[in-house]
């Protein structure tokens, strides 16, 4: 289970800088201005040794009138869905009567509170933090989020507050597990239905009727599978009800323990931004992809065109995903999903040779040279597999950090065709030799420097 970290503090304490270097991304907006962030933002931390999952949250400010009172009730979910919480306080501000008032709040949650000190930039941390032990809430760490300084030092903390612990749902062997993914009623219920045979779960014309992740294990043809049922994920601001907004965690973590995702997409309705933004927490989360064109069947050759078009145009990052047109309500296409899934699974969690990688990766380059860093060539030397679901591929070279985007692409793309894999995508980790004589001066002996010496004075007479 993925442990989930709550950013709480009071207004322009640096929560949406902090949630955005973790996540290496720009989600949340940032400003030096009190009181941007009102809703969630849900992330993956994407720093650090441990996977986890981070929720920024609005400003909890004294003056609790309009839409502050929203704002805190969004503060309150966030830490009762969090296993950790991470109380943000400005070191150049020092302690005020809102920072005394949301420790007081934090110690009544009995939750593991770290209380992080943001804005030591140019500034004494020691001299700082000393104040902080006031609020009684252990010894604070100090960063500096903007520029990621000491961040690594306040992950740490995660594994002392929150020891790994092992997956009752993995120890169980789930068998195929299948995520069924998608906003409010795509129809990802009916097709639980559907594909067990049954009224397992309860289907309503209404958005918002799953509540929770549901875990179904079955059996078909000797093989084991464990289908989950999701709640389907709206956008911010159309989410109300406080027990949908704990479905979003619960979406997310079903991802993460899905070998395959089926994401269901009214086609009536075509791609939505939604649409795309949760593919893009599939893909981040790696697993192998069906995207389920739901309530196919009725539409015309006119507006199949315009949604097969609208995917190209809107989700060129899921090349790899495969697209099945299905009717969850009169079966049409469900049937198939079976062999589909069989064959993503298979490519997810596939064995691969080092010699068989090694060639692969000497045929590509062979194909295509990378470019040139300083008038030296890259040099990728040798590959080996580096784990699965989704496979991942570790490539030994010299100046792979210098290597463009680009090429990584085509060498993805390559590795998926010549691999022959399906509907999974690969993940490619680049390794350089550590150079031991980085950072240091080439000290010349004294023949070298009289030589030096004698060449300058030359120079200088032929000018």
């Amino acid at each position: 289970m993925l442990p989930v970290i709550a950013l709480v503090g009071r207004p322009n304490v640096g929560k949406s800088t902090l949630f955005n270097y973790l996540t290496r991304s720009r989600e949340a907006l940032v400003a030096d201005y009190p009181g941007l962030t009102r809703d969630r933002q849900y992330g993956r931390v994407k720093r650090g040794e441990r996977d986890c999952l981070v929720v920024d949250t609005g400003g909890i400010t004294d003056d609790l009138e309009g839409i502050d009172i929203f704002a805190k009730k969004q503060v309150e979910i966030a830490l009762q869905e969090a296993d950790v919480a991470f109380f943000m306080v400005d070191a150049r501000d020092g302690i005020n009567a809102s920072d005394e008032a949301i420790a007081d709040m934090l110690r009544k949650l009995g939750k593991p509170v770290v209380l992080v000190v943001n804005k030591i930039d140019g500034i004494d941390s020691n001299t700082v933090t000393h104040d902080f032990y006031s609020l009684a809430l252990g010894e604070p760490v100090p960063i500096a989020a903007s520029h990621g300084r000491n961040v690594h030092e306040l992950l740490g903390r995660i594994d002392d507050l929150i020891p790994p612990m092992e997956d009752e749902f993995q120890e169980q062997d789930p068998g195929i597990a299948i995520a069924i993914v998608g906003r409010p009623n795509v129809g990802k219920s009916t097709l639980v239905n559907r594909l067990l045979g049954e009224e397992r779960v309860v289907v309503f014309d209404e958005a918002g009727t799953t509540r929770d992740s549901i875990y179904i294990p079955f059996e078909r043809n000797n093989q084991k599978f464990t289908l989950i049922d999701t709640a389907g994920m709206r956008r911010r601001a159309k989410v109300s009800l406080t027990v949908e907004k704990f479905s979003i965690i619960k979406s997310l973590q079903a991802i993460e323990k899905a070998h395959v995702v089926i994401y269901l997409i009214d086609a009536r309705e075509g791609v939505t931004d939604q649409d795309a933004h949760i593919l893009g927490l599939v893909l981040e989360a790696g697993r192998a992809l069906i995207i389920g064109l739901n309530k196919w069947d009725g539409l015309d050759a006119d507006h199949r065109a315009f949604v097969k078009k609208q995917i190209e145009i809107k989700l060129p990052f899921l090349d790899f995903a495969e697209k099945h047109p299905i009717s969850a309500l009169h079966g049409s296409g469900v049937g198939k999903l079976f062999d589909v899934v069989h064959s993503l699974y298979d490519a997810a969690m596939i064995d691969m040779s080092t010699p068989v990688l090694t060639r692969i990766l000497s045929d590509a380059v062979a194909s295509h040279q990378p470019p040139l860093v300083g008038g030296r060539r890259i040099k990728l030397k040798y590959a080996h597999q580096g784990g699965r679901n989704p496979p991942v591929v570790v490539i030994h070279g010299v100046q792979t950090d210098s290597l463009p985007d680009s090429y990584k692409r085509f060498l993805m793309n390559y590795y998926r065709e010549q691999l022959r894999l399906k509907g999974t995508p690969v993940r490619l980790v680049f390794k350089s030799p550590e150079n031991p004589f980085q950072g240091q001066r080439n000290k010349l002996s004294d023949r070298q420097v009289k030589k030096r010496k004698r060449l300058i004075n030359f120079t200088k007479r032929k000018t």
